[in-house]
Formats: structure tokens, C-alpha cells, sequence
């Protein structure tokens, strides 16, 4: 294993919400590098973590960039020295990229381009970067108006992807990144739904054939030169939402053309810093076709973890604090699983009948990680399994006013003045209590740091 020098240089990371940012502080924190998270959500695992050294409740996609900067000066302030800072967003990594200037003052971080970062993060520009450099990808067609996607339908063969060209703005709009479409009516239909005609943001992509097993992950550092300090491949074994989703389940695998198509390509256009990226293997011709790069550390990252317990978070943090990264070779059948999206993933495959019990069974063997569970900092799987069932609570809730609707005969109106409502908005603030404060908490305690004693 690695033995660091020197961790007394802090970490402050940017949104922690899911378990991206959880894996971060134990894989820094089990060094015992102080680690710091800011973040809008009340509850978010991460701050129930052991190595969770200070919070603060800022949220930085949904605040003006002055704002934002002005508040990290002042939690960059109260830490008493520079911090790395680490962003888990493409929201945030391009806020880092857009203001680097500004927060060099107080922070360290990868000299990125921005145009670089904004490239890689829209899958439109993305695309066109990647022909430019004779990178294979899925052919794509990006519409301006209805008509432009009823031609298209006219054309293609189904069925087709269709996506956010930013796609957390069509998470925002629709609960969804991606949509695979089966015929030119459901296509009309959902781009009618999903697009913002003002502000065109699908793109319609061609479909590859194919299980989750072809879709092959690249994750690695790269420093100052673009040269990959460490770099390891994988692949999906599930992943959640079903089909389109992020990894629940994956197993480290070795793919020389994967990781030497991905360094020649990031060596070229000059990337710096952690990057996360994925394929898809199409075996009608036999290429690995670029689906998506993330400018960012991702939320998968701790599947590949290298022989010595190298990982590209610990790379970052060598790198900027002047240290060697030692080399690390890929463990191949590693395998790292995300709780709760592998349940969900794996209920739904067996209902479609892709997955037996027996085959999820064996699936479960030999599992080296987990996301949230671990023995050294049981608390977090704790709030997010509470989580989890506040928001179960809070479907059903959903559910059973509109069957009430449907049985009463009740308008929307009606059936919120009626006193049937009374316990759901009783039980809904009962769990949502801290949603009411966070505003204000944003606006009058925003700059405070609530450290951990």
C-alpha cells in the first residue's frame, strides 16, 4: 500500500449528495487528510460519515457564480489554508473551469481549459470533438424543431436514444436523461414533452445493440502534460435506471483499447485532471463507440482501485500537494455494487426477465466494495436507507391521493381542501421538516463551517 508523506493539505468538495462524494471522504479520509463537504441537501449521507471533518449548506448549481464565489473565499477563510477542491458535477466542475482565476486565490485544482471542460461536458460538442479526432461514436442528429425530428423518424431505424444534450437539464424537465424510443409516434410524443422549443437541448442518437455488459468505463488522472498517472478500465454489470443508468454494479476488466483510445484522445485536446468516460461495444463492428465523458471525478470511481489501493482521488491529491503518484496496476473481477440502485436495477431486470434469482444470487459473490456500507463508518448506509424510505412514504402518499381522486371523483382543488389531504401534508412535513429551513439556513448561515467535534 501507498505511504503518504504528508496529508495536512485540506479537501473541500462540491455536492455530496449521492455516494461520489461519500467514497471520497473515506478513500482521502482513511489517510487522514481533512476533508470538508459543501452541499444544499440537509441529509445527505456524506455528513453523517466519521471523516467528515466540517459542513456547510451552499448550493452552488442553483446560486449566482458572484454569490458562489464570494462564499467559498470566506469557507476557504475559515479553514485557515488552501484546500483541493474537488468537484463531483458537470455543474460544478465547468463552475470550477469558468472561475479558476478567482479561486486559484484559495484553492487547488487541475489547470483545466474551459473550453476543454464545456466540450467534454455536452454531449453535442462532445460528439463533434470526437470525430475531429477519428474517435469512434454513435451517429447523432441534433434537431431544432418537430419537423427536424419528424424527418429523422422518417429515416432511421428504430429503436433510437434520445437525450439531454446537458443532461441535467433534462433530468430537471423530465426525471430522466435518456429515453430509448421504439417508434416514430412515441418519439413525437416524448420530444414534445421534454424539449424546450426556445432552447433546443435533444439530441436523437443511434441505438446500440447490446446487454449492459458492452458498456466499458475509463477512469484515470491526468496532470499537467496530459500524461495518465494512472488509469484503470471496467464495465457495467447493472446499472440503474435499467438500460440508461449509472453503474450498480461493475467489475473491474482489462481493455487495452479502451484505455490507449482514451489517453491518445485526452492527450490531444490537452485534458487535465480526474475524467471519468464511457463506451459501448458494438459488435457489428467491432468498435468501442464513445457514449459520454465526464470532465469530473465519477460517482463510480471506486471500482477501480489499483493493487497498491491507488485510486484517481488519492492521484489528485498527490499530484497537487507535489507528491509522486506511484504507478498501480488494474485488479481485474474487482467488483463494487451501490446498494440501493442495485435493488431497484435488479428487481426490474427480473421482471423483464433478464435476471434469475440464482444469477443475481452469483452476481452478488466476490463483491470488494460497496458504496455505502462499510465497517469503519456504518452511519451514512443508516441515513440513506432513512432516506430512501421518506421518499417511498412520499410516492405512496402520491399515489393514494390520486386513486383518491379517481375514487371520490374529487378535482385537485377539491381534494386538497378536503380533509383526506390533512394526514398526508401532516406526515410529508413531518419528513420534509428540514426543507422548510434550508433557505434560510442558505441565506443566514451559509458561510459558517459546522465542524465535527
Amino acid at each position: 500500500m501507498v505511504k503518504v508523506r504528508d496529508t495536512s493539505t485540506p479537501v473541500v468538495v462540491l455536492r455530496s449528495d449521492a455516494h461520489g462524494g461519500l467514497n471520497i471522504l473515506r478513500s482521502l479520509g482513511r489517510w487522514g487528510v481533512p476533508i470538508y463537504i459543501v452541499d444544499p441537501y440537509r441529509w445527505a449521507p456524506s455528513f453523517a460519515s466519521k471523516y467528515c471533518r466540517g459542513k456547510s449548506h451552499w448550493d452552488i448549481e442553483h446560486r449566482s457564480p458572484e454569490d458562489s464565489l464570494e462564499y467559498l473565499s470566506r469557507f476557504s477563510r475559515k479553514i485557515g489554508r488552501p484546500c483541493i477542491l474537488i468537484p463531483t458535477t458537470d455543474r460544478t466542475a465547468l463552475f470550477v473551469a469558468d472561475h479558476a482565476q478567482t479561486l486559484k486565490k484559495y484553492f487547488l485544482f487541475p489547470d483545466q481549459r474551459p473550453e476543454v471542460a464545456h466540450s467534454l461536458s455536452s454531449k453535442k460538442e462532445m460528439y463533434f470533438l470526437a470525430r475531429r479526432h477519428a474517435i469512434p461514436t454513435p451517429d447523432s442528429a441534433f434537431p431544432r424543431s418537430r419537423e427536424d425530428v419528424a424527418q429523422f423518424a422518417r429515416r432511421t431505424r428504430f429503436p433510437i436514444m434520445m437525450k439531454g444534450i446537458d443532461g441535467q437539464r433534462l433530468w430537471e424537465r423530465t426525471g430522466k436523461k435518456m429515453f430509448i424510443v421504439h417508434c416514430e409516434n412515441e418519439l413525437l410524443e416524448r420530444y414534445e414533452a421534454a424539449e424546450a422549443p426556445s432552447d433546443p437541448n435533444l439530441m436523437l442518437q443511434e441505438y446500440i445493440p447490446g446487454g449492459d455488459d458492452t458498456v466499458w468505463m475509463f477512469n484515470g488522472y491526468l496532470n499537467e502534460r496530459s500524461e495518465c498517472l494512472i488509469g484503470f478500465t471496467g464495465k457495467k454489470i447493472r446499472q440503474c435506471p435499467v438500460y440508461t443508468g449509472s453503474t450498480s454494479l461493475g467489475i473491474c476488466l482489462r481493455n487495452e483499447t479502451v484505455g490507449n483510445t482514451t489517453k491518445a484522445f485526452m492527450k490531444a485536446i490537452g485534458y487535465r485532471g480526474i475524467l471519468d468516460i464511457g463506451y459501448r461495444y458494438d459488435a457489428r463492428d467491432g468498435q468501442y463507440k464513445l457514449l459520454d465523458a465526464n470532465p469530473r471525478i465519477g460517482a463510480t470511481f471506486r471500482l477501480f482501485v489499483g493493487d497498491n489501493g491507488m485510486d484517481v482521488a488519492r492521484a489528485l491529491y498527490l499530484d497537487l500537494t507535489g507528491q509522486a503518484v506511484p504507478s498501480s496496476a488494474l485488479v481485474p473481477g474487482r467488483r463494487w455494487i451501490v446498494e440501493d440502485l442495485d435493488l431497484v436495477s435488479s428487481y426490474r431486470y427480473r421482471h423483464d426477465g433478464k435476471l434469475t434469482l440464482r444469477q443475481w444470487i452469483a452476481s452478488l459473490r466476490g463483491i470488494d466494495e460497496a458504496a455505502y456500507l462499510a465497517s469503519d463508518d456504518l452511519l451514512p448506509v443508516a441515513v440513506m436507507c432513512a432516506g430512501r424510505t421518506a421518499e417511498l412514504i412520499r410516492r405512496l402518499g402520491r399515489g393514494f391521493q390520486t386513486k383518491l381522486r379517481c375514487v371520490l371523483g374529487l378535482s385537485a382543488r377539491r381534494l386538497r381542501a378536503s380533509a383526506f389531504q390533512w394526514p398526508l401534508v401532516r406526515l410529508r412535513r413531518l419528513l420534509e421538516g428540514h426543507g422548510a429551513h434550508r433557505h434560510r439556513d442558505q441565506s443566514h448561515h451559509g458561510g459558517g463551517i459546522q465542524a465535527r467535534q
